[in-house]
């Protein structure tokens, strides 16, 4: 199968994996926040932080490398698997071992539990790492499509029956652990994939030296990513921080979608084509032109409904999370540019390069999250559409310089787009600020009304 069909299928599936998973946990989302308080998602998001560099060292930077080279062997694959599994277990005696410290730390002694199973979860997953890279590798997103799908539809039962039976944050705790011992024993079963017990220290020499620089780029971007939770829940209200882990997840569901789906696929085929810069350049705008036309309706319109949606979806004690959401969704509308602009660097093997990069940006934006934090919880969420913008302009400035595919080249192929979605948005948000239909109502003229006009 050529490139460019094995990269339609990829896209179906990842596309069919993406939606199919995210609108069944979606729905899940919608049950738990009637059931659960702000306070039961605030309280998991305390840890996010931790569990997010964890889960990193577990991975140490190799999923990418793996992807990227072509000439991938079968003992630096059982090589990495293995050194994922021990690496897993010492990152989980970690958490297990800082729990207490953790919980001190928010003042919330019910997180020590909750690390512990974290902790689990997280070493589970080590199990099923490498499977579901070897999938991506191939472009075989079928496999993964069904894995995830029931995975996520034995977990948000879960989640839902603990919930209605009154287990409060545990629920959703469990519900995590449920989906990653879904995944692994489903990788296991499908995937035809085995390790041996073969390891070198050669191969992973030669692949971290690569993977390092990746590790550290990916860890700036957790630090600065899931800082927002810890700093939230330390210098505010666990409730605070239910509130925007609730505007945060909603707004991710489809710029996320969106955003997964495409570079999950461009990733490797990028890789694929790295050494003919016209098909990549080429391949690159039609990447970002397919995303952005789909993108920044959503994310303006999202911001328009924020407030009939969060009500008829949530409820009204989620009210607060409605000016959050909204400018959310304004640093969602660059966020699948930038990872484009990111991939097409890797797959170039530029993976020095990126870490730079990441470091003068990430620098930037933390910068910018303590100094909005002596301005209130808005100012912190303001300052992510700032850092935004600027993480645009660097990343797309890099791929003008190796692909010459400039900013300003960027910008005005997306301006069509926007200039419409800004007609579209201006010409609905009447009906919600000037009628008096129930919300569910509003929501639905409105984003009926919406689609119609950004269409035609």
């Amino acid at each position: 199968m050529s490139l460019t069909n094995k990269s339609l299928s990829a896209v179906f599936w990842s596309g069919a994996d993406m939606f199919l998973r995210q609108g069944l946990q979606f729905f899940v989302s919608i049950l738990l926040a009637r059931l659960l308080s702000p306070e039961d998602f605030g309280l998991l998001a305390m840890l996010y932080l931790f569990t997010g560099i964890a889960g990193l060292f577990i991975d140490s930077g190799f999923t990418p490398v793996i992807i990227q080279r072509q000439n991938i062997t079968f003992t630096d694959e059982s090589t990495v698997f293995f050194f994922n599994l021990g690496a897993g277990f010492v990152v989980a005696l970690g958490l297990c071992w800082s729990a207490p410290w953790t919980a001190a730390f928010f003042d919330q002694p019910i997180l020590r539990n909750l690390t512990y199973v974290m902790a689990l979860n997280l070493f589970i997953g080590a199990f099923g790492s490498m499977h579901f890279t070897l999938l991506d590798k191939n472009l075989d997103f079928k496999t993964p499509t069904k894995i995830r799908a029931i995975a996520s539809l034995v977990s948000g039962v879960t989640g839902v029956v603990l919930a209605w039976q009154g287990f409060g944050v545990w629920s959703l705790a469990l519900q995590s652990l449920a989906s990653t011992i879904v995944l692994v024993a489903l990788a296991w079963l499908l995937s035809p994939w085995r390790p041996s017990f073969i390891f070198s220290f050669a191969s992973l020499r030669s692949l971290f030296r690569t993977g390092s620089f990746l590790l550290l780029t990916q860890l700036l971007e957790i630090l600065y990513n899931r800082l927002f939770s810890a700093l939230i829940g330390k210098l505010f209200s666990v409730r605070d921080l239910g509130f925007y882990t609730r505007a945060s997840s909603t707004y991710l569901l489809p710029t996320g979608t969106i955003a997964g789906m495409v570079n999950r696929v461009a990733y490797p085929v990028f890789s694929a084509a790295a050494t003919d810069k016209a098909m990549l350049a080429r391949g690159v705008r039609k990447s970002l032109l397919s995303i952005m036309v789909i993108n920044i309706p959503m994310m303006l319109g999202l911001a328009v409904v924020a407030e009939p949606l969060v009500v008829t979806l949530f409820g009204l004690k989620w009210l607060p999370s409605v000016p959050l959401l909204r400018v959310l969704c304004l640093s969602g509308l660059l966020a699948p540019h930038l990872l484009i602009n990111l991939s097409v660097l890797v797959a170039q093997g530029h993976s020095n390069l990126y870490f730079r990069i990441e470091v003068i940006k990430k620098i930037i934006g933390i910068g910018a999250i303590i100094i909005a934090s002596f301005y209130g919880l808005m100012a912190i969420v303001w300052s992510q559409v700032a850092v935004s913008v600027i993480s645009f302009v660097i990343n797309a400035h890099y791929t003008g310089v190796f692909l010459k595919y400039s900013v300003w080249r960027q910008t005005v192929d997306m301006l069509p787009y926007l200039i419409l979605s800004v007609i579209m948005s201006l010409a609905i948000w009447p009906i919600d600020l000037y009628t008096t239909f129930s919300s569910a109502i509003k929501l639905a003229l409105m984003t009926i009304s919406g689609f119609v006009l950004y269409v035609t």
